[in-house]
């Protein structure tokens, strides 16, 4: 594979910045379904999960998101075996903090030991020195979080971490973790037809995070009905594609990561990036 990465279409949305210094481009790629059936056990077809990962390079993504709970350790360990060596200004992020007993199962982990052996994990399954941007899967209201907080932090000292991210968090959280800690992106469920996370969208770009939506398309459930379907329509595309500009025009902190097992879903929803809509169009579609 090549060393440097592309600059075309992923790059149509521009690019965002994690703390000062690391710049991605705001189309990514969430790597969750990379796994078998309740994001268990290994994927169907491990050659397409493979060929998936390598055509989003090439088509210009130079952000993956994954976790060490996806799988468990299967998305990190293919993301490696397909991309390592990985190519220059490649950034992969990953989580930790929630354990997984069976399929569709998540139980959140915050102990500090916990987190320890999971981020190692994570840094020897991706063949990695460091994790660019990690981030804590969920809170754990088990443990008290300055104790999750204060160890992270210590990973931070240690060098294992560049950048750190929470998931699932509302905003006194986050405001309580920045007390401790440098936040630079928050990962919280956000589409088109889910917005319960809007204050912590808004207080993100306020304040200068990232702001990465999960299941930016409703998991597939979309309604391609209504307006949803006209826009579409009026710029000859599919839904699932307006749904994803619409994500990327709604703020500029947005680093949308839309994850498939499928290279042709993946080049449909790269291209999501080269749309412009109007003024028109997102007033039908936030309304």
């Amino acid at each position: 594979m090549s060393n440097t990465i592309a600059t075309k279409p992923a790059s149509g949305a521009g690019t965002v910045t994690l703390g000062d210094d690391l710049i991605v481009q705001r189309m990514g790629f969430g790597a969750m379904r990379l796994t078998g059936k309740g994001i268990w056990g290994e994927p169907r077809d491990r050659p397409e999960a493979i060929r998936v990962l390598r055509r989003a390079v090439e088509l210009g993504i130079n952000f993956i998101d994954t976790a060490d709970s996806y799988g468990p350790r299967v998305s990190e360990e293919i993301i490696a075996e397909a991309l390592h060596p990985y190519p220059e200004g490649l950034v992969i992020a990953t989580k930790a903090g929630l354990e997984r007993p069976g399929p569709d199962v998540w139980e959140p982990n915050g102990r500090p030991e916990y987190l320890r052996k999971q981020l190692e994990s994570s840094l020897r399954r991706l063949k990695l020195d460091r994790i660019d941007l990690w981030q804590l899967h969920r809170i754990d209201t088990a443990v008290p979080e300055r104790e999750q907080f204060d160890a992270i932090r210590e990973f931070q000292r240690e060098g294992l971490v560049r950048h750190i991210g929470l998931s699932e968090v509302n905003v006194g959280q986050i405001e309580r973790a920045r007390q401790v800690l440098r936040i630079v992106s928050v990962q919280n469920r956000y589409n088109l037809t889910d917005r319960e996370w809007e204050a912590e969208l808004d207080y993100s770009e306020r304040e200068g995070l990232a702001f990465l939506p999960w299941f930016p398309l409703s998991a597939g459930s979309l309604d391609e009905t209504g307006p949803l379907a006209r826009v579409a329509k009026k710029h000859g595309v599919t839904p699932y594609q307006i749904a994803l500009a619409w994500l990327l025009a709604r703020s500029p902190a947005m680093l949308v990561i839309p994850g498939t097992s499928s290279v042709g879903h993946l080049e449909d929803n790269v291209h999501a990036a080269e749309l412009t809509l109007d003024e028109e169009d997102i007033k039908a579609l936030s309304d």
